[in-house]
């Protein structure tokens, strides 16, 4: 067993981790809202309005606090009002980006709104600058949250919602840099200022307005960009980064079935967003020295190859340890940079990518990724301490940091400390130094098992976490073991 330490000093409080840290993606994508989240009014799968019931409470359990729609690539080709009225009367397109299979907009801005109200989140709305028009995004925004008289509140109320949805996050634009339009960042910067300028606050609700930020190492995006906005109409720019084993977009490798070299290179990339962060928020802050812009993650997670069978186009893939031992990485590296990451929505939410939750029919599972974001649902709205942990290597061809963590405090003095170890081979037995607060009363959880484990719809608890006692207090010191492959949560109160 490998020896380390992690010092925590509780009374060096940093950053609040926002909620929105545990974000998550919703495109109409494969079986993401079909099959995934909606399923109709009609169907035989329990429901409430249209709405999976299961798939809601396993939100709902996780806390999720924010839910991005309607994409993705999908957002600059979706004409909002396309989706609204009689089922029977909308209009039908074809999902160029997805599988070229046809849209049916019977999820429209109504059944959205809905969803979020049942999940108690809030609603993160990716406007349409792509191939939509600064007429057509204004005049959403006044359909959803104007309350008075006007021609889109007028037709809001004739479509049923007589008083107006409250709406806090919307990006202008996505991935403006490729399939948002391919534009240069000079150019999105002018129609960023031209859109965001007539997306009014109306009724008491004040729009939160996010600019589309870098993809992955794109540091002339965020310099150019930064240097053509302005903290008065600019609340966060995004970032968009994937994880892949190989670096070959073209064969990214077994969701399932990979080698330890695979693992630990998916490891390796996955630490990779640290990086990113860092040297964005140094551009950053060379444009906004006090820090008012902040950066949004929205998209974020593992993307392997589709499960063989299934369509290319809709990004089906299953989860295994390997995915939650990188959710938990990402995790735990937003929260230790909480001073400017103020979002991150993991992709996608349902049946596509990184999902937190599979269906098949009727069936649900919740997959490994699900159960690390349950585990650190409490990192929520806390308060991020100062905390380091001795550096530790793993791999053998490929060399990563064996273990990750971070620690947050709550309001009530409670402590969560989040830890995972890649390392398939060695545990580690972590000597916690805590200073500026005495250790209370302990419990733990621990998620652990083979790297290519998953949940199946024929036995969906292969991968879940269970009660941990692994641990011991020594004096003031707190020795807990953290297994190979596994990710530990522990609250000292």
């Amino acid at each position: 067993m490998k020896q380390a330490k992690l010092y925590v000093n509780a009374a060096n409080r940093k950053s609040k981790i926002n909620k929105e840290i545990y974000g998550h993606f919703s495109e109409h994508l494969g079986r993401c809202i079909y099959e995934g989240i909606y399923v109709g009014e009609n169907s035989a799968i329990p429901n409430t309005n249209g709405m999976r019931n299961d798939v809601v409470e396993a939100l709902k359990e996780i806390k999720t606090p924010v839910l991005r729609w309607p994409g993705g690539c999908f957002a600059d080709e979706y004409h909002w009002k396309d989706g609204i009225g009689p089922k029977e009367d909308r209009k039908k397109m074809v999902n160029t980006n997805w599988g070229g299979v046809t849209e049916d907009n019977s999820f429209g801005t109504h059944e959205f709104m809905e969803l979020c109200e049942q999940i108690g989140c809030e609603p993160y709305i990716s406007g349409n600058v792509g191939s939509g028009t600064v007429q057509e995004l204004a005049e959403w925004v006044e359909y959803m949250t104007f309350d008075g008289i006007s021609p889109m509140a007028d037709l809001r109320k004739k479509n049923g919602r007589e008083k107006p949805w409250k709406l806090k996050y919307l990006g202008i634009g996505n991935e403006n840099w490729g399939c948002g339009g391919s534009m240069l960042p000079e150019y999105y910067a002018h129609e960023y200022r031209r859109y965001q300028t007539f997306c009014r606050n109306f009724s008491g609700n004040e729009l939160y307005k996010i600019a589309c930020g870098p993809n992955a190492a794109d540091y002339n995006w965020t310099d150019k960009l930064m240097s053509m906005l302005n903290t008065f109409h600019t609340k966060a720019i995004s970032l968009h980064y994937y994880t892949i084993p190989t670096g070959d977009w073209s064969k990214k490798g077994s969701a399932t079935e990979f080698s330890t070299e695979e693992y630990y290179k998916t490891i390796q990339n996955a630490y990779q967003i640290e990086e990113l962060i860092v040297k964005h928020c140094e551009i950053m802050s060379k444009h906004d020295k006090d820090h008012e812009i902040g950066l949004i993650v929205d998209e974020w997670g593992n993307w392997f190859d589709v499960e063989p069978g299934t369509n290319p186009g809709f990004l089906y893939q299953q989860n295994t340890m390997r995915d939650a031992i990188t959710a938990s990485i990402n995790l735990n590296i937003f929260n230790q940079h909480s001073d400017r990451v103020v979002m991150a929505n993991i992709a996608q939410v349902v049946n596509v990518l990184q999902s937190v939750i599979l269906t098949e029919g009727d069936k649900m599972i919740k997959t490994p990724t699900f159960h690390v974001f349950r585990m650190y649902r409490d990192h929520q709205e806390a308060t991020l301490l100062d905390s380091y942990i001795d550096s530790c290597e793993a791999g053998e061809e490929v060399i990563v940091p064996a273990l990750s963590q971070s620690v947050s405090i709550r309001e009530d003095g409670s402590i969560l400390i989040t830890i995972s170890n890649c390392d398939l081979q060695e545990e580690y037995e972590v000597t916690l130094d805590l200073v500026g607060k005495a250790l209370g009363d302990c419990s733990a959880e621990i998620l652990q098992s083979k790297m290519d484990a998953y949940n199946s719809f024929e036995d969906g608890h292969v991968v879940e976490p269970v009660s941990y006692e692994g641990y011991r207090v020594e004096g003031d010191k707190l020795i807990l073991t953290v297994p190979a492959c596994s990710v530990v949560s522990i609250k000292v109160k």
